[in-house]
């Protein structure tokens, strides 16, 4: 069974573990818990300060990528492809297939349904396994970040894009910001897995951001649980080297030539 297969087989079975990774050493580590690592262009804001992801690069991903691919032996590896890398299916299947060679990834992900449904699909038919997502997109919103499924209007835009995807081949649907009642609608309609992030239990699978879960970030998303304040342990350390440095208890003989 390929890893797609595994991801698939789970719907309905056992949830669906899945966070972000910039690096080797962190995808090194959520390789023995995750079953996908999503280099995302959440890198943009996360480790650039870029107000936007739409400024991330093909390069800056690529490169990411590549230090990732290094920490995964048996998640699925899924990278983001970035704003503006899609806009045809000619441009899709071009950057799709670099991302996929020079990376060494099991899939790419991209934002949106009905609008980009020709570039999903051409990306399938040669053969680029694709991560949907829908609800809040990032690469094209505009204004403030608004959670997705209040208005019948987009409820039905919503059920029908995920319905598309699932028909055009994706293996899987990322839901962002989606209201509780239509994920609960639309994980129970599809035959693919839903993995969702700030749109309830009722997702086949979840994924975060690993910074922000570890308190790399001062972030206040409402979806966001941050499960352990690493800046505690850091702080420690930093501070502990400092003070052994100006005291002169390090380097000792032990760690010198």
């Amino acid at each position: 069974m390929s890893k797609i297969d595994k991801i698939i087989s789970k719907k309905n079975k056992s949830k669906i573990v899945c966070l972000t990774a910039y690096s080797k050493n962190i995808a090194d580590v959520l390789d023995k818990y995750v079953d996908i690592v999503l280099v995302g262009d959440s890198l943009g804001s996360v480790l650039y300060n870029y107000s936007s992801t739409r400024k991330v690069t093909l390069t800056e991903m690529i490169n990411h990528s590549k230090s990732v691919r290094m920490g995964v032996k048996k998640s699925l590896m899924v990278v983001d492809m970035p704003y503006k890398t899609y806009d045809t299916k000619a441009l899709a299947l071009k950057n799709a297939k670099k991302i996929m060679k020079e990376t060494k990834c099991d899939a790419v992900k991209l934002e949106g349904g009905k609008k980009i449904i020709k570039q999903v699909q051409f990306l399938i038919k040669n053969k680029i396994p694709v991560l949907g997502h829908l609800g809040l997109l990032p690469q094209t919103v505009k204004g403030k970040f608004k959670s997705k499924g209040k208005t019948t209007r987009e409820i039905r835009q919503l059920m029908s894009d995920a319905l598309l995807l699932q028909k055009t081949g994706v293996f899987a649907v990322v839901l962002e910001c989606v209201k509780t009642p239509i994920t609960k609608k639309i994980t129970k309609n599809l035959n693919i897995p839903t993995i969702g992030i700030g749109s309830s239990v009722h997702c086949d699978g979840q994924v975060l951001v690993t910074d922000d879960i570890l308190g790399l970030n001062e972030t206040k998303i409402k979806f966001v649980k941050k499960f352990l304040n690493i800046k505690k342990y850091i702080n420690l350390g930093i501070k502990k080297f400092a003070l052994d440095v100006r005291s002169k208890k390090y380097p000792s003989k032990k760690h010198s030539y």
